[in-house]
């Protein structure tokens, strides 16, 4: 393996701002003992206030940078052709009324559509023809189903997510997880292919 060099660039890199980033951070490599270090030294790109929080760096753009002091080397890229770098600014605490609206907000909305979703479908209704059914008495507040009923819609939507606050039931994702994971994939493809200048070429470039 004298003389060969495997690189692997990472997904997604997250970094502070005004950073250097290095070829050890965006990639794995696999390389001579005696080349290694240096290679996960080379400076690849510099974050400047103009990249934003998104910057896509080519495969193409880290073979270059290898070159100009390696060039014995023969280079084997593995895995995506980009990396992207997520610049990571320091946030702003939130402040405790803004947590609280926002929180209040929240609640009341997702209140409302569950309300609302049982005023569609008639569940007072239901549930007093089940009570009817089973105990052959009218009751308009059948709390013997409501009340059991209201706590499994919450233990139903515990299950559902798979979290109990931040403490994660088991290691399988919920539905919720699995969206957002297609969501980030999409993402990430939509910024690869518009914020990275070297995959797209016009007709009148050179």
């Amino acid at each position: 393996m004298e003389g060969i060099v495997y690189i692997r660039l990472r997904h997604r890199v997250q970094v502070k701002s005004d950073s250097m980033v290095n070829l050890g951070q965006l990639a794995q490599i696999i390389a001579p003992e005696d080349v290694l270090e240096d290679l996960k030294r080379i400076h690849i790109h510099k974050v400047e206030p103009s990249d934003k929080n998104i910057i896509v760096i080519d495969v193409m753009t880290v073979i270059k940078r290898i070159s100009v002091n390696h060039l014995h080397l023969d280079i084997q890229t593995i895995g995506p052709a980009q990396s992207i770098i997520e610049v990571i600014y320091e946030k702003k605490k939130v402040s405790l009324p803004l947590f609280i609206g926002v929180w209040m907000l929240l609640f009341i909305g997702a209140a409302m559509a569950i309300m609302n979703f049982h005023e569609d479908v008639s569940m007072r209704q239901v549930h007093q023809t089940l009570y009817h059914f089973i105990t052959g008495e009218e009751d308009p507040h059948p709390l013997l189903f409501q009340i059991p009923y209201s706590f499994g819609l919450g233990l139903g939507m515990i299950l559902f997510f798979n979290h109990i606050f931040r403490k994660r039931l088991n290691e399988e994702p919920s539905p919720l997880e699995v969206e957002m994971f297609n969501y980030q994939q999409d993402l990430d493809q939509y910024v690869i292919m518009h914020e990275n200048k070297e995959s797209m070429k016009k007709l009148d470039d050179n």
